[in-house]
């Protein structure tokens, strides 16, 4: 099913899902099954899967050349939600980047997808890798996550890159993109990324997943703008339980959100990262009640490749 059968079928009753990383390059799906495997009783409807770009290492030669070396960290993501599928009979959801695709790669990442019976995708620009300090996209691929919308939604209209190919498959994807109720680091205020937003969901996106944030006025006032700026849409709440005392200053500058003075204060008074773990919880508790008061059709969570807390939160809330 789609995301947005899921939402419909749900009858406005708030729906549990989370993300999962693919794992480290040498480990085996093994590791995925079991940060599943605890999360399953709570009926997730589906499961998403992140893409990680290549990287990239340069190493010096004898002659005094550097010779750039592909790294693959984490790979694996169609065949990772081809085995969630067959095993959990759930959907999985993969991302796709504009980053280290040329349009030729993404059309062909979505055929694989399209003929595994996999309905959904996370359309996403990506991030710059660690040699750069921008965003670059790759020759020939897209630049913009409206620019990979617009290309998934052509395959849907059985439009390929080849023009001369008549009558193509058209494919059947629902395509969720990215919101950030803090605003994306680069974007110069919340109004023109929202406005960028709703660009992508005049380009064919269905649904919003938004970035985590600990503080959920953050998440309704911008619900409220995108509603205000004609966008409608469901927009999904992404949530992490914050589990270490040094992600106050890791999660800020890599995500570039703000925590609230009280879950600051809060950690602050922890002695060790055992008691920040237990104070995370709590924490995104709340916030998951606060949300499912306010009609959230799903509580989505970053999982981290971990289900501990996820499943310590699933319990009090499912």
């Amino acid at each position: 099913m789609k995301i947005t059968e899921h939402i419909q079928a749900s009858n406005g009753k708030a729906l549990f899902s989370f993300e999962i990383l693919p794992p480290l390059k040498g480990q085996n799906i093994q590791s995925i099954f079991d940060a599943i495997d605890p999360l399953m009783e709570y009926k997730p409807p589906f499961i998403d899967v992140t893409y990680h770009r290549e990287e990239y290492v340069y190493t010096e030669q004898k002659n005094g050349f550097l010779e750039k070396k592909i790294v693959r960290k984490r790979p694996g993501t169609v065949g990772i939600c081809a085995a969630i599928q067959n095993k959990y009979e759930v959907d999985a959801v993969p991302h796709i980047l504009c980053g280290g695709f040329n349009k030729e790669d993404t059309e062909n990442f979505l055929i694989d997808l399209d003929f595994l019976g996999i309905k959904n995708v996370v359309a996403l620009r990506g991030d710059a890798v660690k040699s750069e300090t921008y965003f670059s996209p790759e020759p020939g691929g897209n630049i913009y996550a409206r620019d990979l919308v617009e290309q998934i939604s052509a395959m849907n209209s059985g439009k390929y890159l080849d023009h001369a190919m008549e009558n193509g498959n058209k494919t059947d994807f629902c395509i969720g993109v990215a919101g950030y109720p803090e605003k994306h680091m680069e974007a110069p205020n919340l109004d023109k990324d929202i406005e960028r937003l709703r660009e992508k969901v005049e380009a064919g996106a269905e649904y919003i997943v938004t970035q985590m944030f600990f503080d959920n006025r953050k998440y309704f006032e911008f619900v409220e703008k995108c509603r205000k700026s004609g966008i409608n849409v469901p927009i999904i709440p992404g949530l992490k339980p914050i589990a270490t005392k040094n992600q106050l200053t890791v999660l800020p500058h890599r995500f570039h959100v703000d925590f609230p003075d009280d879950l600051i204060s809060e950690i602050e008074k922890c002695r060790d990262n055992k008691e920040v773990h237990k104070v995370g919880i709590e924490w995104c508790i709340n916030q998951s009640r606060e949300l499912i008061a306010n009609g959230v059709p799903v509580l989505h969570y970053y999982s981290m490749g971990r289900s501990t807390n996820i499943q310590k939160i699933a319990s009090a809330i499912f």
